[in-house]
């Protein structure tokens, strides 16, 4: 009889617990929705002719909840596109054309939109309310979605990870877009970042690259600017962006973050100790070190150990990911540059490069994602790329130099680029003097071939190739074998005389040298 009783009480306890559960699950959730809102942006539209123009690049029919506010909206997006009055009667008359008058309530429902608001003059307000409710709906729906997928077993981790980043990138894209400034709040903080340079003596208005004749012409690396820095293989591209880092990072303190995508972070960490220590790249590498070595790496790494560089060696990185992580980073560190070494090994899409269309469009979009994420964080991004091999092909001293129509695997590089610097070694190519019969041991060049908001040029450098390190040429420079273990470095530092005259060869800038095939921006 207990038993029976216990079982009893088992089963009501269940029922009671299914009630409650059936109860919940009838109630459910609602999506995030403003249909009173819809309601008065309607009723505005169509009440004062120019509130259209203030919110129509935020509104668009699929932002709507009702299906009903959707036709309507869709009906005055295409009076405007006409050209045509916007009010009770035509937008009446055009979802009659469209055959959607019955079906979002008849002329009668048309009319009682405009009895619910006043005026339009909160109606842009209101617009970014109704948009932000979609975005919430979009991102309820792609969670959904993925988390769907995420269970079945045959769904495909790359694919669904591509799939993913697209559709949060999409919403990012479509509707997070910046307000249009007016002139005068423009001026404002031109006004103030030109009181800000004038504090500054050094003639330097961006994030240092430690070689004088360089920031001579360029002022720095300058913030939201992409720069392709390109060369052959074996040029030494990896030593010069190094170089760079380091003199940002431990001369100037400015936090720079290198993406690696071909070397390991400790590969890169040991070109750092090579030239920081001035002890040869092969010794490092083998570790066949003297005692006095040991004292003199330990002794000069010191500044170097307390810099605010960061590397990440991830490879295959995806644009998704490089954007996630430079977000983080910036927020974290405050990073002043970011270094990505080098373009071609990045992928477009997910894992692998998936998601269709050839490489050079995928090598396109990977371009303008860099000059996306410099514009968003206002840093200088400098990005690595590869040359074709029409540089080899080409006879001639001077047909060694490469050209902007080198760039490898795609024109959007070029386009998308604030800067495009090519690094050239005649010594390379077996050129062992130029036109004035000056030795070109050692000696390398940065040839400014683009400069969006500047002049082009070459900059002379020293290459010091046992310490894979770049400096500054002085006008006494001799071949790299006649530097002892005691030189000095100071070709690492960016030169004192700022505003003295140097051997670099300026060239007018060519921002309006263009056609029609070709945007400068």
């Amino acid at each position: 009889m207990s038993i029976d009783n216990g079982q009893g009480e088992k089963n009501n306890l269940i029922a009671r617990k299914s009630k409650l559960s059936n109860t919940v699950s009838s109630l459910g959730k609602i999506p995030p929705q403003a249909l009173d809102l819809e309601e008065a942006v309607l009723g505005a539209l169509m009440l004062e002719k120019d509130a259209l123009s203030s919110v129509i690049d935020i509104l668009k029919p699929e932002i709507f909840y009702h299906d009903a506010h959707q036709k309507i909206f869709e009906a005055i997006h295409i009076l405007f596109q006409k050209s045509r009055p916007v009010d009770i009667l035509t937008v009446t008359a055009e979802l009659r054309t469209m055959g959607s008058l019955e079906m979002v309530g008849g002329a009668y429902y048309i009319t009682n939109l405009t009895n619910r608001v006043a005026s339009a003059a909160n109606i842009e307000y209101h617009a970014r309310i109704i948009s932000q409710k979609y975005i919430q709906r979009e991102l309820i729906r792609i969670s959904t979605e993925i988390i769907s997928n995420a269970y079945e077993d045959t769904t495909d981790i790359f694919d669904l990870l591509d799939h993913a980043e697209k559709n949060l990138f999409d919403i990012a894209q479509n509707n997070l877009r910046r307000d249009t400034q007016k002139m005068d709040e423009i001026i404002k903080q031109s006004l103030a970042t030109l009181e800000e340079l004038r504090t500054k003596t050094d003639g330097l208005t961006g994030v240092p690259s430690g070689f004088t004749g360089l920031d001579r012409i360029t002022g720095g690396w300058q913030k939201s600017d992409l720069v392709i820095i390109a060369a052959r293989p074996a040029m030494g591209k990896t030593a010069f962006v190094l170089t760079c880092a380091r003199n940002a990072a431990v001369d100037f303190q400015k936090p720079v973050v290198v993406f690696s995508l071909e070397m390991s972070s400790v590969q890169l960490v040991n070109r750092l100790i090579s030239g920081e220590a001035e002890i040869e790249q092969e010794k490092i590498r083998k570790g066949n070190l003297q005692e006095w070595e040991w004292q003199q790496l330990h002794s000069k790494i010191g500044k170097l150990t307390e810099a605010p560089l960061l590397i990440d060696d991830t490879p295959a990185l995806n644009i998704f990911e490089f954007r996630a992580k430079c977000r983080r980073l910036k927020s974290q560190y405050d990073i002043q540059m970011v270094i990505v070494d080098y373009l071609q090994l990045m992928h477009g899409k997910g894992e692998g490069g998936k998601g269709g269309g050839n490489r050079e469009q995928e090598i396109g979009s990977i371009s303008r994602a860099l000059k996306s994420v410099a514009k968003e964080l206002e840093v200088p991004v400098l990005a690595l790329s590869q040359l074709s091999r029409a540089v080899e092909s080409r006879p001639g001293v001077n047909g060694k130099r490469p050209m902007l129509s080198d760039l490898r695997e795609s024109g959007s590089i070029e386009q998308d680029a604030d800067m495009v610097l090519f690094l050239y070694r005649p010594e390379y190519y077996g050129i062992t003097e130029d036109e004035q019969g000056r030795s070109q041991a050692g000696i390398a060049e940065v040839i400014i071939a683009k400069h969006r908001n500047g002049e082009t040029g070459i900059v002379p450098l020293k290459f010091i190739g046992k310490f894979v390190k770049f400096g500054d040429l002085e006008e006494d420079f001799n071949p790299p074998n006649s530097f002892s273990q005691d030189s000095p470095s100071s070709g690492m530092y960016p030169s004192q005389d700022f505003e003295k005259q140097s051997n670099v060869i300026i060239r007018p800038s060519k921002m309006d040298d263009y056609n029609d095939d070709d945007p400068p921006f």
